[in-house]
């Protein structure tokens, strides 16, 4: 499906041209008034070798959430604390995500979890920072359900209280083994749809991680949500289930700006929710990404299956977003598989989109800043790392 006057690909729910022209104006009509929310978070799991490129090493790995939460605020900056962690291939999505927020004026607010340490720059605080990252999820313990329960709640306050749209990003390495260890405990089949930052993703090394953390979790039957977050999740799923039903409860629509993980906290939703509510959650519910993530089907199959499981219409909207032309093989990189999404990249470039900037002032605009990040040393040498 897709929509000629806006280049936006449609996916999931096979919606009527109607329906779809009416998502695009409700976002349309609201996009500069959306609040955005990146959740940076830390799992143990990104330290597993060959399971994420959110940077070159473990180490590095450990340092990218706030490099990229930085990059969002600040952009190119000679002020920079943090170096955006040296990839295999590409470059931070947070480039896409900071040069359409400033287009579209909207300043995102940084939700650190599991990080250890204190972030120099303005951020909301939702719990106790030595809390630190949650364990790997091969344990089958990556949180006590005390804490996945304190950061739901949390997240469903601060969603009740909204009294605009808001738009949930992520930047968390590991995530996607995460996000498919969820969806494979509620008996979800996923392991060759779940995607990932690598240009291929690792399926035989997270399959073999996610059925070793769910036969050390060893849940029983009568499971929920906050019991498989806290065997095999991390605290950006707990905090954005919480935020996500909290805005929906205060009558807000929410863009999920991502991918599997997006899909992960859906589906935990989906699970804990009553059945009959389930349609009116939904509706003002936009999954959006961008359109390197839909090349495959694979994010148009997943969530088809969500779906059919919990019959329910989901819709999914792709940036038009391309790199194409650009003289920077960092961003060219994206064309041919890498990276992908993260930081918000997707939901984040369709708003811009949807607020009349074309593709040539976007990308014209992050290889002003790709190349001031060289000038000033903000990407990290390997040596650096």
């Amino acid at each position: 499906m897709y929509s000629k006057e806006f280049g936006i690909n449609f996916f999931g729910n096979a919606s009527n041209k109607k329906n779809q022209l009416n998502k695009i104006e409700i976002l349309k009509k609201n996009i500069n008034n959306f609040k955005i929310f990146l959740v940076i978070a830390g799992t143990n799991t990104s330290q597993i070798s060959g399971i994420s490129a959110a940077g070159i090493n473990a180490k590095s790995r450990r340092k990218t959430a706030l490099a990229d939460a930085e990059f969002l605020l600040k952009g190119a900056s000679k002020d920079h604390k943090y170096k955006l962690p040296l990839l295999n291939a590409g470059v931070t999505p947070a480039l896409i995500s900071h040069v359409c927020s400033k287009l579209i004026n909207i300043d995102p607010v940084i939700v650190p979890l599991g990080l250890g340490v204190k972030p120099y720059f303005n951020h909301l605080v939702v719990e106790d920072r030595d809390l630190g990252p949650s364990n790997c999820l091969t344990t089958g313990k990556s949180m006590s359900k005390k804490r996945v329960i304190n950061l739901y709640e949390k997240g469903l306050a601060i969603g009740k209280s909204s009294k605009q749209p808001i738009l949930i990003s992520e930047s968390v390495p590991g995530g996607t083994t995460t996000a498919q260890a969820v969806m494979e405990a509620f008996g979800l089949r996923v392991a060759n749809l779940v995607g990932s930052s690598l240009f291929k993703a690792p399926r035989e090394l997270r399959k073999k991680v996610v059925q070793k953390g769910l036969l050390n979790a060893n849940l029983k039957t009568d499971f929920d949500s906050f019991d498989v977050v806290a065997a095999v999740g991390d605290p950006f799923q707990a905090f954005s289930m919480g935020l996500l039903i909290g805005a929906r409860l205060a009558k807000q629509s929410v863009i999920l700006s991502g991918g599997s993980q997006m899909l992960a906290i859906i589906l935990l939703v989906l699970e804990f929710l009553d059945v009959k509510n389930e349609d009116d959650f939904i509706e003002d519910v936009f999954i959006a990404t961008t359109g390197w993530l839909i090349k495959d089907n694979s994010l148009n199959d997943l969530l088809n299956i969500i779906n059919e499981k919990y019959d329910v219409k989901l819709l999914g909207l792709a940036s038009p977003l391309n790199f194409k032309f650009s003289k920077y093989k960092e961003l060219k990189d994206y064309e041919l598989g890498h990276v992908k999404e993260g930081v918000g990249a997707g939901g984040i470039s369709l708003l811009a989109f949807l607020d009349g900037f074309k593709n040539e002032e976007i990308v014209s605009l992050c290889q002003q800043n790709l190349e001031m990040m060289k000038v000033l040393g903000q990407i990290s040498l390997e040596k650096d790392c």
